[in-house]
């Protein structure tokens, strides 16, 4: 399969406290108009993707400003409702590095970008040799009791390890600053490492001096 042509400019749909990584699936609910418009112009291009990032709000400022990394991914389902909305799948392709904002009369942003250091994730499957992940589970179990959560632990125990470590970063409830954490990782070992410390600080009350070592 010929890989794909990444571009140099993409869309970008800022969006607080969401996480895409390459390879995993987001699924999104898209009503507004500005991104009714970005899909409509998304879909008529060849790559069909679009950079999920950050915003970061600044004092005396109306408009947000972009983190420096986002992930950006393919439209791989869409549906459009009878209201149009649409309801749609994004498959994360590669993280980018934001140059600079692109000005222009679409309703919705646009970034200049970069996706050099990326390479990995365009990729094979990562693995994480060092993963121990029978006391992982326990970890998470605790989490989960904690929360009141209910999960499927087979399908958890049968899940590779990038499936395992990139949906939990993408589905538990962290803050953004600590999604963004886990987003520019630079390998699926220091992501995994990232995501126990949140979770043992979330076992804590969020006291990082009750962390387990």
């Amino acid at each position: 399969m010929k890989p794909m042509t990444l571009p140099e400019v993409i869309p970008v749909f800022p969006l607080p406290g969401a996480l895409l990584l390459p390879r995993s699936n987001l699924p999104l609910h898209v009503f507004e108009p500005r991104y009714l418009a970005m899909l409509d112009d998304v879909l008529k291009t060849p790559e069909r993707l679009i950079g999920m990032i950050q915003p970061l709000s600044i004092p005396g400022r109306e408009e947000t400003t972009l983190t420096t990394i986002g992930c950006a991914g393919r439209i791989t389902q869409f549906t459009e409702t009878d209201d149009g909305r649409y309801m749609i799948t994004l498959t994360g392709v590669s993280r980018y590095r934001v140059l600079s904002e692109v000005e222009g009369f679409t309703p919705y942003r646009r970034a200049e970008v970069s996706w050099d250091s990326f390479e990995q994730d365009t990729g094979p499957e990562e693995h994480d040799p060092s993963f121990d992940r029978p006391r992982f589970l326990e970890l998470l179990e605790r989490y989960f009791t904690s929360k009141g959560l209910n999960t499927d632990w087979e399908t958890l125990q049968e899940a590779g390890d990038e499936l395992l470590v990139n949906s939990l970063s993408m589905l538990l409830e962290f803050a953004p600053e600590d999604k963004q954490a886990l987003l520019e990782a630079p390998s699926l070992l220091t992501r995994r490492e990232t995501l126990i410390t949140l979770i043992e600080f979330a076992l804590h009350g969020g006291n990082s001096e009750d962390l387990i070592q």
